[in-house]
């Protein structure tokens, strides 16, 4: 059982993700290298690192969007990496996917959005599919927003409107790249909170790709931090303030690379 730093206990221990010296290529580029990492049921799970250390590849073939070069994932013990593309998208559809900008469809509206893995693979009755969408975005507070466009929300409410949508077919785990990317703090925050109350009132695991050091202290149960692609820290938040590891150090505290600091003296 893990505490995070709000003192909430969610985490049961059995492994819901498992991913086994995954190594990735773009072309002759090494992306991944040997990265191990496990997600327990129920917990929130933080990757972070530097830009460009290979955060997104990762949460990408954790999904099932890349075809690593070797190593295996495996989703409630299924190697995901061996499945033939049906196979595949059958289980994606039980993975919910909260993109950095929203990633919503801008000719619908929200609670078109949110409906369309329900018509498209939730085998919902279309008289419940409404009443559902209504649920799914009061739980995040966008109860008013099921007929505005997402054109007409600002950033936090996108977001938001993104998660609605990662929960609308019930997932055990949401995928969440970036959450607070381009928020202010205060919007920030109420993302933050609204995650901790997701896994509170559902269960969920979370799968957190950022580099927002407040949300991580925030929300993290553990932290996974790649550095050129290689897992060089996991733990929890504490372990990570407290490791003696200099890349890990010097994310959390905040200090540029030497060279970087030269050139802009």
């Amino acid at each position: 059982m893990t505490i995070n730093g709000n003192g909430m206990t969610a985490v049961n221990g059995e492994t819901l993700i498992e991913v086994d010296q995954l190594v990735t290529h773009y072309g002759e580029k090494l992306v991944l290298d040997d990265v191990s990492l496990t997600v327990r049921r129920g917990e929130i799970l933080v990757i972070l690192g530097g830009s460009g250390c290979g955060k997104s590849t990762l949460l990408k073939h954790m999904i099932g969007l890349l075809k690593p070069t070797s190593g295996s994932i495996r989703y409630s013990g299924v190697d995901i990496t061996a499945m033939e593309e049906d196979e595949l998208s059958r289980l994606q559809r039980g993975m919910g996917v909260a993109f950095q900008s929203g990633g919503l469809f801008n000719s619908m509206t929200v609670g078109e959005n949110v409906a369309l893995p329900l018509r498209e693979y939730g085998n919902v009755d279309e008289e419940l599919i409404e009443p559902i969408v209504r649920l799914k975005l009061s739980m995040v507070g966008l109860s008013a927003a099921q007929h505005m466009l997402p054109s007409e929300l600002s950033g936090g409410m996108l977001k938001r409107a993104g998660l609605a949508r990662a929960l609308a077919l019930d997932p055990p785990a949401v995928f969440f790249d970036e959450p607070s990317a381009g928020l202010d703090p205060i919007m920030a925050s109420g993302l933050d909170e609204l995650i901790l109350s997701m896994r509170k009132l559902l269960g969920l695991t979370f799968i957190i790709v950022t580099h927002e050091l407040e949300s991580i202290r925030k929300v993290a149960d553990r932290a996974i931090m790649l550095d050129l692609g290689k897992v060089v820290f996991t733990g929890t938040v504490a372990e990570a303030e407290a490791s003696a590891v200099p890349r890990v150090r010097q994310f959390f505290e905040r200090r540029a690379d030497e060279f970087i600091a030269q050139r802009n003296v």
